[in-house]
């Protein structure tokens, strides 16, 4: 039996898909890229926004249209957070939202079997415990994402993902341990910690473990050499985690802090906990404690009662902060969130106005960041090759380089001379 997989969405949905992967390869599945014909095809969705709601159902018409025998199963947030929108979607024959990720092999065996639809979607409680999962193995080569943390509980007016992933819930230190020491084993030499909102990672324990606990503990595992995080909520790090993580070789010094807009007033109807003034803060203080660290981060443009002074608020502060890389998107209306209902909605056209100008704004900040890079001599984690023997690899701080060698270098970490930049990345010599 072929099954397909394809994720839509964050390092989070990319982690539980290889890990689902992983389960049905081991129950006798072929696994097969999404493009190739198979029997079964599992959409790992994303509801972030109604964009990705939209993907999901081109994917399934898609599908259908190539093989109208073909069984679908779709997963993940968008069904979990609108089940009635999602069971509507005829062409599904197992319906599954996040919550107990691992029955989704036993719904598929059991619509195989019966070739009756399968519904599987629980809603998420108050004291629910971390899922258990594993995988020892991923699709890339040297990178893997493990997932420590799920749920989220900020409840900003624009986001339904406290409703699609649930309370916040963390993974056991020694489950941790377990998988890294495996994935370890197995080659992959950067891991990777990913989740919701991974910055609240124990909270529900009173933070008896917190992050900072998980970081450590990643760093410590022999065979692992590189520690990377996933997306943050800037105002949980404290500066005492940051001294910590600072005195970790192995800790990668990018931070993706996400600031979603520059203006008080803005970050006020977002209900995001953190002022402009205290972003700054933060970054200061990480630009303080690390050798040439990188701030990454998302802003959103348009948000309902976002105006011209607002606006080229939250333009100066992207300016100041001078972000290594940014990711720009338009507000789009979220149904069952508060900012849906919300008054002054920002017409599309000047959306795409501000998009743009953000956009700009950005890109510069994002090339003066690789400018400083030159003239560095940075260790580099080879990935793969593309033609004319040349390598991509990455540095510590995430910045992209480009090297030639006449040797397959691929999962090799080394020391290359940063000689220039092109588009948005840096070209390398090896030294």
């Amino acid at each position: 039996m072929r099954i397909a997989f394809y994720t839509l969405g964050c390092k989070v949905n990319q982690y539980e898909t290889a890990v689902m992967t992983n389960q049905f390869a081991n129950d006798g599945f072929d696994i097969v890229s999404f493009d190739d014909e198979a029997d079964v095809y599992v959409i790992n969705s994303c509801t972030v926004t109604e964009s990705g709601d939209k993907k999901t159902r081109q994917l399934i018409r898609r599908i259908k249209r190539s093989d109208e025998n073909a069984v679908i199963a779709l997963t993940g947030c968008f069904p979990q957070a609108f089940p009635e929108e999602a069971k509507i979607i005829s062409e599904v024959s197992v319906l599954q939202g996040s919550y107990n990720r691992s029955a989704l092999l036993s719904n598929v065996k059991k619509f195989l079997q019966t070739r009756e639809r399968v519904i599987d979607i629980t809603p998420h409680e108050k004291d629910e415990s971390f899922e258990p999962m594993k995988t020892s193995t991923f699709h890339e080569h040297t990178r893997a994402f493990v997932k420590i943390e799920d749920g989220c509980d900020r409840y900003c007016s624009y986001c339904i993902i406290p409703t699609a992933r649930g309370p916040i819930r963390s993974k056991k230190l020694e489950d941790i341990k377990e998988e890294l020491e495996a994935l370890a084993q197995n080659g992959y030499k950067e891991i990777v910690l990913v989740g919701i909102n991974l910055s609240s990672y124990g909270k529900e324990t009173g933070y008896d473990v917190r992050l900072i606990d998980a970081i450590e503990l990643a760093c410590s595992i022999e065979g692992v050499k590189r520690v990377r995080l996933g997306s943050l909520e800037p105002e949980l790090l404290s500066e005492d985690d940051l001294a910590r993580m600072a005195s970790l070789d192995k800790f990668c010094p990018q931070f993706h802090l996400s600031l979603q807009s520059g203006s008080d007033d803005t970050l006020k109807r977002m209900n995001r906990h953190y002022t402009a003034d205290e972003y700054y803060d933060i970054v200061k203080n990480i630009r303080n404690k690390f050798d040439n660290p990188a701030i990454t981060t998302d802003i959103m443009v348009g948000f309902a009662g976002e105006d011209e002074r607002e606006f080229s608020e939250s333009l100066e502060f992207a300016q100041k902060i001078a972000f290594a890389k940014a990711h720009i998107f338009s507000y789009s209306i979220r149904e069952g969130t508060r900012a849906a209902t919300m008054e002054n909605q920002v017409d599309k056209h000047i959306k795409d106005i501000r998009s743009k100008k953000m956009i700009e704004v950005t890109i510069k900040t994002q090339q003066e960041f690789l400018d400083s890079q030159i003239s560095k001599i940075q260790d580099v984690l080879f990935e793969t090759k593309q033609s004319d023997n040349n390598y991509v690899g990455y540095t510590k701080n995430y910045t992209k380089v480009v090297a030639k060698s006449d040797k397959d270098i691929s999962g090799s970490i080394l020391k290359v001379l940063l000689t220039k930049r092109e588009d948005e990345h840096c070209i390398g010599q090896l030294v």
